[in-house]
């Protein structure tokens, strides 16, 4: 752990997740409440806002995961900060005009520039962190992810309700600009030295396809992600119903169970930071998927804040056992030069289902309940568990055929 604090490429891509993460919980609450009171909390509207973020994910991220294996990770995310400035201007000036529905383009763009800085900061880790440090490095980013999760949603809401939308989308251009000066001191990386064209593109893309058909495990995964995907989908833009409708509190006291969320992804990555090397991959997995389900039934039917918090904790403590061992074992195996590939083939699956399920929830709420629309998610969320009972963690990266390996963030 010492020597990862004296890590600068892992310093500097963490301040830089920092901010961004500041970014996010600032543009996501402030979104959520605007556009809550500008539709008089129309479940379809919010279901689309979350369908807007997702949708370029879908269509970028095979492009951008080929592209950013072969771009160099400080360069592009440097650039991915520039655009994301560039973009918040005219957007401002719109919104003052009074075009609210101009909010849904700032996610927009959000999600393309995403898939392009994402394998990027992935491939800067793999590359300059040392292998025995890298389950530490993922629990760290765990780690600052889950203290957002907590202090996000206070820190958006606070700015939204103190100064506007105007303010919080403002604030953003001083993140992205700060977010850009961290990452110019990173190393560069050397050019790839063959030209860019369609046919490369092409051939990278095979190799990747490849890749997905001659491994099992990787297909059982993708099968997992999909059926976790679409269960986590139906309920995603439905939280705040559930905190007004089921606990009959104010929409802002969303903030305080999305906290708790928070603290158990905090307690979990410490677990997982304190036993690596010792969870049991499967176990641990198949677990945290089988609480997450239960969890999503009893919280829709509880009326009582407590007992839909403490939910919100013990789920979010095993979430985070779940996303470490996963996170872990697949970067451990892959190469730098096949995680944009890789990302980008996989993302596709995971954000495609969960655009289904984010897409139909709000219709499903209008024609049957949320109670309804919660119970068939908490089923879809294990039957992912049992899908994960095929995985193996168990075979070493010397046995890999073909020396080709994978990341999945």
């Amino acid at each position: 752990m010492k020597e990862l604090l004296r890590n600068r490429v892992f310093l500097l891509v963490m301040a830089s997740d920092v901010l961004q993460q500041v970014g996010i919980w600032v543009r996501n609450m402030a979104l959520l409440y605007y556009v809550v009171q500008q539709t008089q909390g129309d479940p379809v509207a919010v279901s689309l806002l979350t369908v807007v973020e997702y949708a370029p994910i879908f269509l970028f991220s095979l492009v951008g995961g080929v592209l950013a294996d072969r771009w160099r990770p400080k360069r592009t995310m440097i650039w991915g900060d520039i655009l994301s400035f560039l973009s918040i201007v005219p957007i401002l000036f719109v919104v003052a005009w009074g075009y609210w529905q101009a909010v849904f383009v700032v996610t927009m763009i959000s999600a393309i520039v995403s898939q392009f800085s994402q394998p990027s900061s992935s491939k800067l880790l793999k590359t300059h962190v040392p292998e025995q440090e890298l389950t530490a490095a993922m629990a760290m980013t765990q780690m600052v992810s889950s203290l957002f999760i907590i202090l996000g949603p206070i820190l958006g809401t606070f700015v939204y309700y103190t100064f506007g939308v105007m303010v919080s989308l403002s604030s953003l251009l001083v993140i992205f600009a700060l977010s850009a000066c961290f990452l110019f001191f990173l190393p560069d990386s050397p050019r790839s030295m063959e030209k860019l064209s369609v046919q490369a593109v092409v051939r990278d893309l095979r190799g990747g396809l490849l890749y997905l058909r001659e491994h099992a495990n990787l297909k059982v995964l993708m099968v997992m992600f999909g059926v976790l995907a679409l269960g986590a989908g139906l309920t995603a833009p439905l939280d705040i119903f559930l905190v007004t409708e089921r606990l009959g509190l104010a929409e802002a006291d969303l903030q305080w169970f999305t906290a708790l969320s928070g603290s158990g992804l905090l307690i979990g990555a410490i677990i997982a930071a304190s036993l690596s090397g010792r969870l049991k991959g499967k176990g641990v997995v198949f677990a945290g998927l089988i609480l997450l389900g239960a969890g999503t039934m009893i919280e829709v039917w509880s009326v009582w804040p407590v007992l839909t918090g403490g939910m919100r904790l013990i789920t979010g403590l095993f979430l985070a056992l779940t996303q470490t061992v996963i996170g872990t074992y697949m970067l451990t195996l892959v190469r730098a030069e096949y995680i944009g590939r890789i990302n980008g083939l996989i993302t596709p699956i995971f954000t495609g289902c969960t655009l289904i399920g984010t897409g139909l929830s709000g219709m499903l709420v209008a024609q049957s309940s949320l109670i309804f629309v919660y119970m068939l998610s908490g089923l879809i969320l294990m039957l992912a568990a049992l899908v994960a009972l095929r995985l193996r963690f168990d075979y070493p990266v010397a046995k890999q055929a073909d020396g080709v390996e994978i990341a999945v963030k």
